[in-house]
């Protein structure tokens, strides 16, 4: 089973159920951390790294002296990262989403596949846990290609959690996608409120099924249980605002391993889910 654990806003909490979730689960679980642009989780589970890789995605190298100047590449080039300037050809790597178009439309193969850097994946063990997340290049502007090569790690024979990015665009898409079980954190704030509104909207359009935590719940304001009861989105989880749970957290302590009664309440999180995953289907519409 592959649950994504995602959140409309920064700051609600996410990484925190997805950590404890994790730990509390035991062996036979893996957590892929895939905010690659600012991966935290490790901070948590202090993972042992066994391996890393650098990763690289396909982008355009020109030979010019087979280059007749025809413009094909640039005429195919959705995201104009290919340009013919009189008799000068420009490649702009960072605009480059790595499709292939213009080296196949290429007349005189007078371009070939070069390589950029996304950034690094590395590898670990933490208490049982399988571990693994991608740190996105400085200056890199596309994170998608390397959250998919973090999920190609996933195990079919494992429990696998995903702790996305924040916020509903392409990352989190690509975090979410052809995932099991979408279990949404949010905080009961009207800011919280508008962000949760375009995750689940996000989650809507990928067709899968859907569960909620309130983070902080005990502030705020009703708003968010309200959307919930309206759009018939489960509530499976509600963390007070402790200052014991703050703490825990500011020094990068597990809050199952502070307060061990919250490990009952993160398995009794994932019976839910299981629940719910057995009986919506993926046309389920909250």
């Amino acid at each position: 089973m592959i649950i994504s654990i995602a959140s409309g806003k920064g700051g609600t909490g996410k990484t925190t159920v997805a950590t404890n979730l994790a730990r509390s689960m035991g062996s036979n679980v893996q957590l892929l951390d895939c905010d690659v642009e600012e991966p935290n989780a490790h901070l948590f589970i202090n993972p042992s790294f066994t391996s890393s890789e650098t990763v690289f995605t396909p982008v355009p190298e020109v030979n010019e002296d087979k280059c007749t100047y025809c413009g094909k590449c640039a005429e195919i080039c959705q995201f104009k990262a290919i340009a013919v300037v009189n008799e000068n050809i420009l490649v702009f790597e960072a605009l480059c989403h790595s499709c292939g178009g213009c080296w196949e439309v290429c007349p005189e193969s007078a371009i070939h596949e070069s390589g950029r850097e996304l950034g690094v994946i590395q590898k670990g063990y933490s208490n049982g846990i399988e571990f693994i997340h991608g740190k996105l290049r400085i200056g890199e502007a596309m994170s998608p290609p390397l959250i998919k090569k973090v999920r190609s790690f996933e195990n079919p024979d494992k429990l696998t959690i995903i702790d996305a990015p924040p916020g509903t665009s392409c990352p989190v898409i690509a975090s979410m996608k052809d995932t099991d079980f979408v279990l949404l954190v949010t905080e009961p704030t009207p800011f919280g409120l508008y962000d949760l509104k375009l995750a689940v909207g996000a989650a809507q359009m990928l067709n899968i099924p859907l569960g909620l935590v309130i983070n902080r719940s005990d502030l705020g304001d009703s708003g968010v249980k309200e959307y919930a009861h309206e759009m018939n989105l489960p509530i499976l989880m509600e963390i007070p605002f402790e200052r014991q749970i703050a703490e825990a957290y500011s020094r990068g302590k597990m809050l199952v391993d502070v307060m061990p009664e919250w490990k009952n309440k993160f398995l009794k999180l994932y019976d839910q889910i299981k629940n719910l995953f057995k009986h919506q289907t993926r046309n389920t519409k909250y």
